[in-house]
């Protein structure tokens, strides 16, 4: 592994495992706190892709039976990374007025919010898909004139008035609207990650409500920056925006398997 130095020259030799969290820390405080930074994105997404080679390496270790210490500090070292990301997403978001990180509630904008969802009746898998009868569109990473950079999720395209289910257990991080995700719900689960459901009709969840996979959360829509009817799902290390992951791996990882055409999961 090579660390590139904010001045942009890349070390000549890998860099120690134990080394990275530190000098990615300085990378990173070294950045200003603008989301308009083509510099702060950059230092964001390497922020990013160290945690998640961080977490590709705990995953490793795990599963060749290495020694509990060896896996405690790889863990440790990966935590260390989201941490700093976290603290500076968070502050960032503050400044710039992201409702998750100034009202996740969603009281000040006084979101829609809906009758309470209750578990299904069956019991469903882990993971879920987030929606049903749905098909692909505008996937991670897209370039277009709708983003002012990439597209940091996966567009499901359904009608309005779909349900929208959680794609596994977990709690309600936030409940927000009033911005270019419109109504939104982020969820954190039990691996530490966070799933963000936007530009829903209907939310009908509450701020540190606890979920189960297939749990109804809210009903798809049009609010926020759309063209049309869809949900914008998104995987992120933190809650905040800068930390999204791709979110299709993300799902195959969990044993859910979407595909492009209209399916019923």
């Amino acid at each position: 592994m090579r660390f590139r130095t904010a001045t942009g020259a890349a070390s000549g030799a890998a860099l120690p495992a134990l080394l990275l969290p530190a000098l990615l820390l300085l990378a990173l405080a070294a950045v200003p706190a603008d989301a308009g930074s083509d510099g702060f994105r950059k230092e964001a997404a390497r922020a990013v892709r160290a945690h998640e080679r961080a977490r590709a390496q705990v995953d490793r270790l795990r599963e060749s039976d290495a020694s509990p210490t060896e896996v405690k500090d790889a863990e440790r070292r990966r935590k260390a990374v989201r941490a700093e990301l976290w603290d500076l997403l968070w502050s960032t978001g503050r400044n710039s007025g992201d409702p998750v990180a100034v009202d996740p509630s969603g009281r000040d904008g006084r979101c829609p919010f809906g009758e309470r969802s209750r578990p299904p009746e069956r019991r469903a898998h882990a993971w879920t898909a987030p929606t049903r009868r749905y098909w692909l569109s505008a996937g991670y990473a897209a370039k277009g004139s709708r983003w002012a950079h990439r597209h940091t999720g996966q567009d499901f395209a359904v009608d309005s008035g779909t349900p929208v289910y959680a794609v596994g257990s977990g709690t309600v991080r936030a409940t927000t609207c009033g911005d270019g995700f419109g109504n939104q719900v982020v969820i954190r689960h039990r691996d530490g990650y966070f799933t963000q459901y936007a530009h829903l009709s209907r939310i009908d969840v509450r701020k540190g409500g606890r979920l189960t996979a297939g749990q109804r959360i809210g009903l798809s829509g049009a609010t926020g920056n759309v063209t049309g009817p869809h949900l914008h799902f998104e995987v992120r290390i933190t809650p905040y925006v800068g930390s999204a992951v791709p979110p299709l791996p993300w799902l195959r990882r969990k044993d859910v398997q979407v595909t492009a055409a209209a399916v019923t999961p």
